[in-house]
């Protein structure tokens, strides 16, 4: 069975993150049955300090228990979907600082957006999208852009417009098909490790 990590970008203390990201997966668990798993990580739950393994994840595993456990959460994921807020134009430092702690776990695994804030955080997910390549991840095309005026009341009462049902069904078809069809790489990838 494929394993998709819903990833919750945002640790800020009254965060609507953990909302849209239960929406997606009821939404993702009711399209695609038990084609796949889906479960939540919650970047709170791991409590990552700033990046502090001395050495770049590219060259060596970490050698710290917290990175040690982030990597085989994300390691134990077959693909993945991002939910995260814009701030000023980017994604959350934790976000970027959860993604900068590994490298060799995100290869092979497509990811895909749900993006949340003003302007549905195209532009944070625009800088994700960047940081997708060279970690050899396979970045999908849908997004679902989600905006605060029209999708949440008062900013934070998540209620999303009925349109989004179906943006979410085709991210989720989308990221299945590149799940199955990325299989041998991450199978090789692993056999090789």
């Amino acid at each position: 069975m494929i394993r998709i990590g819903i990833i919750i970008g945002s640790t800020r203390p009254g965060r609507n993150g953990d909302q849209v990201a239960r929406w997606v997966r009821e939404l993702a668990v009711e399209h695609a049955g038990d084609v796949a798993d889906f479960e939540l990580v919650d970047l709170k739950d791991y409590a990552l300090p700033l990046l502090d393994e001395p050495v770049p994840a590219r060259m060596a595993p970490g050698r710290r228990p917290h990175t040690r456990r982030w990597a085989h959460r994300i390691e134990s994921c077959d693909a993945f979907i991002v939910v995260t807020p814009e701030y000023n134009t980017a994604p959350p430092a934790a976000l970027t600082n959860a993604i900068d702690y590994l490298h060799a776990e995100w290869g092979g695994k497509p990811v895909g957006y749900v993006g949340y804030g003003i302007f549905g955080a195209v532009m944070a997910v625009q800088k994700l999208r960047a940081q997708a390549g060279p970690l050899r991840m396979a970045d999908i095309g849908p997004q679902v852009a989600l905006s605060l005026r029209e999708d949440f009341e008062a900013f934070a009462d998540f209620r999303p417009q009925e349109l989004h049902v179906a943006e979410v069904h085709g991210l989720i078809d989308e990221l299945l098909a590149w799940a199955q069809a990325l299989g041998p790489l991450r199978a090789a990838s692993r056999a090789a490790a």
